[in-house]
């Protein structure tokens, strides 16, 4: 039996060319989801349910298949222990075979190590920005001016973040955080 799984990782996306590559190839039972990697993936369980002793799993790709090379590795001990075997469609990978198997593991070890050249590209490139000044996340509510009136509002008007909020236009949260803020660079 072959059991042919496609994955896209965002709604705006669309599986139409994971699926005519599977049916091209003669896959008939195909398990279809738009859904990223990360989350709940209901479908590549119902596809590995469906897989008995001598059945094959068929995906266009690995890197749609599982989201990291441990994920990749379960999933292909899960294959090994049912008997079954995953084929790649644009990747020499068959894990009918013994070097099959050892070209997935290195494929999933390479697409891991893509993943962390990624992160740590993006992580620098933060770094550098706020080198540069960058400031990230949502601009201040308060200048520090407004912070000190929220200050004397709070502890010398005696009255809480509610209506230190109400009084300058602000939410209960906008005018805690300006009085924290306030009580911080006066200690």
């Amino acid at each position: 039996m072959i059991i042919g799984y496609a994955r896209v990782s965002t709604s705006e996306q669309e599986t139409q060319l994971q699926l005519d590559a599977l049916r091209a190839a003669g896959v008939r039972t195909i398990y279809a989801e738009k859904t990223s990697g990360v989350g709940p993936r209901p479908e590549l369980h119902r596809a590995m349910a469906a897989l008995r002793p001598g059945s094959t799993l068929v995906v266009y790709k690995v890197d749609r298949l599982a989201r990291s090379l441990k994920d990749l590795l379960n999933l292909l001990e899960r294959l090994r222990s049912g008997g079954a075997a995953l084929k790649s469609l644009t990747e020499p990978v068959d894990t009918s075979s013994a070097m099959g198997e050892l070209v997935l593991q290195i494929l999933g070890a390479v697409a891991q190590f893509e993943r962390s050249i990624i992160r740590e590209r993006c992580e620098a490139g933060r770094v550098a920005a706020r080198a540069r000044g960058v400031r990230f996340g949502r601009e201040r509510m308060f200048s520090r001016t407004e912070d000190r009136l929220a200050f004397e509002l709070y502890t010398k008007g005696n009255l809480g973040f509610r209506e230190v909020g109400e009084l300058l236009g602000v939410s209960y949260t906008a005018a805690r955080d300006a009085v924290r803020r306030e009580l911080l660079t006066r200690r």
